[in-house]
């Protein structure tokens, strides 16, 4: 019997189902979102979600990864950006992503993959955020403290937005070189 489809790669179904459900998860939310909505967005069916991811935690990590990928390779293209403007860059990107952040932060302690996959974001935030700080000339002392700050504050401008201008204030007060 002929075939109606043409073959697909895995990596290109997997992909397509990661782009649904990064769309659902970014616009309606991860909670609203069912798996058959995003199989249905992905053209496959609900089991075929299933060959590709454990769960529906899988998958949100899968959207994770591409999203920080995709954000690592972007902030790559522009490495002698100032240190403010990186770190006004990173808060606009999370910022886009509301949403996910915010699912990552409920689930992160009761879904064992979303915990592992917050603790490994910051392990990796933080390192960035240390050789940033150390470009900026702040004591080595200071490293560690500065980037727990700086935790604090992008979080908080997640949960508290703010006009662009005091944004901006805001992170070129924590940049400032010390």
């Amino acid at each position: 019997m002929p075939r109606n489809r043409r073959p697909q790669d895995r990596e290109e179904k997997r992909a397509e189902i990661v782009a649904a459900a990064t769309t659902l998860f970014t616009e309606s939310g991860f909670d609203q979102t069912s798996l058959s909505k995003v199989a249905s967005a992905a053209g496959v069916t609900t089991t075929t979600i299933y060959w590709y991811f454990a769960d529906k935690d899988a998958l949100l990590v899968a959207v994770l990864d591409d999203v920080l990928d995709t954000a690592l390779a972007e902030a790559a293209l522009e490495p002698e950006r100032p240190w403010a403007e990186q770190v006004l860059w990173a808060v606009d990107r999370l910022e886009r992503f509301e949403r996910l952040v915010t699912v990552v932060h409920a689930r992160a302690a009761t879904a064992e993959a979303v915990g592992a996959w917050h603790d490994s974001f910051h392990t990796l935030m933080d390192a960035m955020m240390v050789e940033g700080y150390r470009g900026a000339g702040v004591p080595e002392a200071d490293l560690v403290p500065m980037t727990r700050i700086s935790a604090f504050v992008v979080e908080g401008l997640m949960t508290h937005p703010q006009t662009e201008h005091d944004r901006r204030a805001v992170i070129e007060l924590l940049t400032r070189p010390r």
